[in-house]
């Protein structure tokens, strides 16, 4: 594992774990401040709405990093030799061009509309495009990993789906 993506793992670890805590934080006090104060709160609402974005587009990308994501790997299994390099790099292909075209591209434009239209959330007055920028840095960091990705593929053979080891014990952010 290189320098880089130690520093990428540990960013995305950083930063899903600080806006989780705050997430949590937020909905501990919506739920206190509805029932027990009368008097709900529409900033922590809205910004738990926000957070959960970003957790979950960056725990998206965090967990293909750790070659934990959610895969159906039927041709991987079943093929074998170059037919098995050739499934594996169609494969991070595929992955590239929907976080590249998709993500990064059309995350950039949705991004850079937004911020043209200075379009604000109701509640806390933030630019929508800070928001919507959790889509482009998470596209970018999936392309990152299927750039790894691929070198493992070339020097020793293991494919996006291949675990290499046991799962370990522990958290998913061990």
């Amino acid at each position: 594992m290189t320098v880089i993506t130690k520093g990428v793992d540990m960013l995305l670890r950083l930063v899903i774990t600080i806006a989780f805590a705050v997430l949590v934080a937020c909905v501990v006090w919506q739920v206190f401040s509805r029932y027990v104060l009368q008097s709900p709160s529409t900033v922590t609402d809205e910004m738990a709405r926000f957070l959960f974005i970003w957790v979950a587009l960056l725990g998206g990308a965090y967990t293909f990093g750790q070659r934990r994501h959610l895969a159906i790997d039927l041709l991987p299994v079943i093929t074998t030799g170059v037919l098995r390099l050739l499934v594996n790099c169609g494969i991070i292909a595929a992955i590239a061009v929907f976080a590249g075209v998709v993500m990064v591209y059309g995350g950039l434009d949705l991004v850079s509309r937004t911020l043209e239209t200075q379009q604000v959330s109701p509640a806390l007055r933030l630019p929508m495009g800070l928001v919507y920028v959790a889509i482009p840095f998470s596209g970018g960091c999936i392309l990152y990993y299927c750039l790894t990705f691929l070198g493992d593929l070339f020097r020793t053979g293991r494919g996006p789906n291949d675990q290499g080891d046991a799962a370990s014990i522990g958290g998913p952010l061990d």
